[in-house]
């Protein structure tokens, strides 16, 4: 073979055309007579390798076409990062993927952090996108003004506490307005309350209520609702409190009391029919009492405002699940068999 290799150098240019052109025939013949040759994996390796040091190797290529070999290449490619995103990973046996699909099943607005959290609480060890991929995928909303946001609010949330209004529509059609007083450095809610005429006094008094001796919070976060008028101001002011508003419509800049109205409806209100302002009481505290005490926040790192602590599994203990807000939600904990 070498010395074919060889000969192939020392011969001139008119007999190697030739010889081209005689085997280039002879594959013509071939193909007519095979139209689909079977080539091994020596070959695809052979054409791959040609490829990536030889320019004009297409012009060549008579057995299969150009596309077949670049789908060689990228099926390679696809193979190779396959088995490198495989190897190295801690194996989770299937209870947990059970036990992950069986909470998916009972919070169906349950997303893979949430489903994490609760993972790290019954004391497994498994990371947040093991579980996302037995969950439907989610694209995550951020931008650099909101990472910016978020970062002042990480360096003064001990001392920043939030307040807004929300609505909830009840059978009879009418609008009942949630005002709430939310804490940054926990997430948690110092004060909520319903009406259906909501005025300046009245936004006075519970700010008395929620405020009753002398504050530990610094800043107020509030926007440029009407309900908030000069006497509302001069209120915070004098109880020690600066009051901060945000800019014309700038939802983002109160995110923390914006992102718990999204919680409360997406998590209780927006299931719920609501009667009259007793009714959304009832429902309030039992969904404050939930948020505070079992649901995971990511803000916290997977902990919930009232630190719930760690369970680890014990012997021949089997997972059950408490009900929350009627069975709206769950919480996961260990039970010993009797």
């Amino acid at each position: 073979m070498f010395f074919t290799y060889l000969l192939t150098f020392l011969r001139t240019r008119h007999h190697l055309g030739l010889e081209i052109l005689a085997l280039r025939q002879q594959l013509a013949v071939l193909k007519r007579k095979h139209p689909r040759p079977r080539l091994n994996n020596c070959d695809r390796l052979f054409w791959l390798a040609l490829r990536s040091f030889w320019s004009r190797w297409a012009s060549a290529l008579v057995i299969v076409k150009p596309e077949t070999v670049i789908g060689w290449h990228r099926a390679g490619f696809r193979l190779y990062w396959r088995l490198r995103s495989r190897g190295g990973g801690r194996k989770v046996s299937a209870d947990v993927f059970e036990i992950v699909r069986h909470m998916a099943r009972e919070n169906p607005c349950w997303g893979a952090p949430r489903i994490h959290g609760e993972l790290l609480k019954l004391g497994f060890q498994i990371s947040e996108r093991t579980v996302s991929r037995y969950l439907a995928r989610r694209v995550p909303r951020s931008g650099d003004a909101a990472d910016k946001w978020r970062a002042f609010l990480s360096n003064h949330r001990e001392a920043i506490a939030a307040l807004d209004f929300f609505t909830v529509p009840t059978v009879t059609f009418r609008l009942l307005y949630c005002f709430f007083l939310i804490d940054h450095g926990r997430r948690k809610i110092l004060h909520f309350n319903v009406t259906a005429h909501p005025t300046a006094e009245w936004v006075i008094q519970q700010l008395r209520e929620a405020f009753p001796g002398s504050p530990r919070h610094r800043y107020v976060i509030l926007d440029r609702d009407t309900k908030f008028s000069r006497e509302v101001l001069d209120f915070l002011d004098s109880s020690g409190i600066k009051p901060v508003r945000t800019s014309v419509r700038s939802p983002w800049q109160n995110g923390t009391a914006e992102r718990w109205v999204e919680t409360a409806r997406r998590d209780c209100f927006d299931h719920v029919i609501a009667l009259n302002e007793m009714h959304v009481r009832r429902l309030a505290r039992e969904f404050i009492a939930y948020y505070h005490l079992d649901r995971t926040h990511d803000s916290l790192g997977k902990d919930t405002p009232n630190c719930r602590p760690i369970q680890a599994k014990p012997d021949g203990a089997e997972l059950i699940s408490l009900p929350r807000i009627g069975g709206l939600h769950h919480r996961y904990t260990w039970q010993v068999a009797a």
